[in-house]
């Protein structure tokens, strides 16, 4: 039975990206043979999206993907204890719906999203 979720960053820095989950948001992390660190990345959760929607009237679209997101539990905690870090932030804090979000910049991987959900967790 499937035991964990294992999640790929492709970096064009994997050094900088590995650093920065590393030594920024002090991920505990194993190494799995010269340099390549396989991260804990706590509890998770996975939704489902559609490709295609309607809902308030917009039509939307997009081609199936995969993302990542980072949880947590106080947004703006979170991105002031992150920044202090040296940890950088591409827009502000929005709300979402679904819930409170904003850009991290990764270094050498591009963003990921980071947010405070307002719908009950599965985790």
């Amino acid at each position: 039975m499937i035991t964990a979720v294992h999640t790929l960053v492709y970096a064009d820095d994997a050094e900088a990206a590995r650093d920065f989950f590393r030594d920024v948001l002090g991920w505990d992390h194993v190494d799995a043979g010269g340099g390549w660190l396989i991260f804990r990345t706590g509890p998770s959760e996975m939704g489902v999206h559609p490709t295609s929607d309607d809902r308030g009237g917009e039509p939307w679209s997009t081609q199936p993907h995969h993302e990542i997101s980072l949880v947590c539990d106080d947004i703006e905690a979170t991105v002031a204890e992150l920044e202090e870090k040296g940890a950088e932030f591409t827009r502000d804090i929005r709300d979402e719906g679904y819930g409170r979000t904003t850009a991290l910049k990764v270094p050498g991987a591009g963003e990921m999203m980071v947010y405070q959900p307002q719908h009950p967790v599965a985790y």
